[in-house]
């Protein structure tokens, strides 16, 4: 919706005495023309009378009828009259001033709000018209120039604005699409990490022999994966419902990354409680100097790997998890020694987006990821991430 439209609806009653009082004007020009010029009344000037109070009319945008509908309306009745005058051999001495100020604004609101192929046709007529108006007069060249000019303007104006518009509405479509891209990463890293611990301690529950005590055990932690998930899309809701409160053109909501570098530690813990340990370093110092969005993408590739890890390597005796600065920035490095994949179903596995993810929040820095067997068996993903 145009700000002028938006204006309008806020404010009804100023809008109907904005459209009262451009009617009003143009109909004065109108009359206040036929009454000065038409000193010896005649058919042709009663035919142009009449045909400058229908397109002044057409101009005021009523919401009653459609823009379109007047534009095409006051076409016509410009177009009808010009022909029948020049080629009925009546010049007249006419200014013209109002019909033409009304096309002008006819053009205008076509070229900006009419579709494409419409604005391609009836722009031009409504164009054309305002500059066929002078030509009614027994010496059309003084208005002609004037009004080619103008509507020379007003078309290469409203054409300008109608590609910012355009413009702008394809940055939106960018944006929302770059945010629902974001949040797919953000659903995924959040959740997929605890229910793949989910499926895999029931599938060992299922698959293997196990006592009272190992199955309370089991249990406990499938309760405690599924309340962290339970909590991370609550998280993930949160942020939602603060960018949807937030007024477009504003910004983003100052909210904090979900997760960051102190929260690496824990995860690794809870990874080690249900699944293969995990031997963590962390440079010392690292946290003080290490920017926010940096350590958030940190802690999410940490989280993928993991996940994969879980899937792919269910069997690995040790994890490692290392974070460092090198010359390039922070170097996130995670290995395991192999294994079997676990014995997860193929809506388990997931379609293969985790590197994918992971690889995209790295090259939004400016970083790199790279992922493969390392030397000394198992898998590896390297990240550097500058800062």
């Amino acid at each position: 919706m145009s700000p002028l439209a938006s204006w309008a609806r806020r404010h009804p009653h100023a809008a109907d005495g904005g459209r009262l009082t451009l009617s009003l004007v143009l109909l004065a020009l109108v009359t206040f023309e036929g009454v000065v010029l038409a000193r010896q009344p005649s058919l042709p000037h009663a035919a142009l009378w009449i045909s400058g109070i229908l397109v002044c009319l057409s101009a005021a945008p009523w919401p009653a009828v459609p823009l379109l509908a007047r534009a095409w309306f006051a076409a016509a009745v410009t177009w009808t009259v010009t022909l029948l005058l020049i080629f009925g051999n009546h010049p007249l001495v006419v200014w013209g001033g109002g019909e033409a100020i009304a096309l002008l604004v006819l053009l205008s609101q076509v070229l900006l709000r009419a579709p494409a192929r419409t604005a391609a046709v009836l722009g031009p007529l409504l164009g054309l018209g305002c500059m066929a108006v002078p030509v009614r007069d027994t010496d059309p060249g003084r208005f002609t120039l004037l009004f080619s000019v103008l509507t020379v303007v007003v078309g290469a104006y409203s054409l300008l604005l109608r590609l910012q518009s355009v413009q702008r509405v394809r940055e939106l479509d960018a944006v929302r699409t770059a945010e629902r891209l974001e949040l797919a990463r953000e659903l995924h890293d959040l959740v997929a990490h605890h229910v793949t611990g989910i499926v895999v301690e029931a599938r060992a529950a299922r698959f293997t022999q196990v006592s009272a005590e190992r199955a309370a055990e089991i249990f406990g932690r499938i309760e405690t994966a599924g309340d962290e998930a339970l909590g991370s899309m609550r998280r993930l809701v949160k942020i939602l419902r603060e960018s949807g409160d937030h007024p477009p053109g504003g910004g983003r909501p100052g909210t904090a990354p979900v997760a960051g570098l102190a929260d690496i530690r824990t995860l690794t813990d809870r990874f080690s409680a249900t699944g293969q340990p995990v031997a963590l370093y962390v440079e010392e110092g690292l946290g003080d100097r290490l920017p926010g969005d940096v350590a958030a993408t940190a802690h999410r590739i940490v989280l993928e790997a993991l996940t994969n890890t879980a899937k792919h390597a269910a069997t690995a005796t040790a994890v490692r998890v290392g974070l460092r600065t090198v010359p390039a920035g922070l170097e996130v490095r995670i290995a395991d020694d192999g294994g079997r994949p676990a014995r997860l179903s193929e809506t388990a596995r997931g379609g293969g987006y985790g590197l994918v993810g992971m690889a995209e929040r790295a090259e939004a820095l400016g970083g790199s990821l790279t992922a493969g067997p390392s030397p000394e068996g198992g898998w590896q993903v390297t990240a550097v991430l500058p800062f």
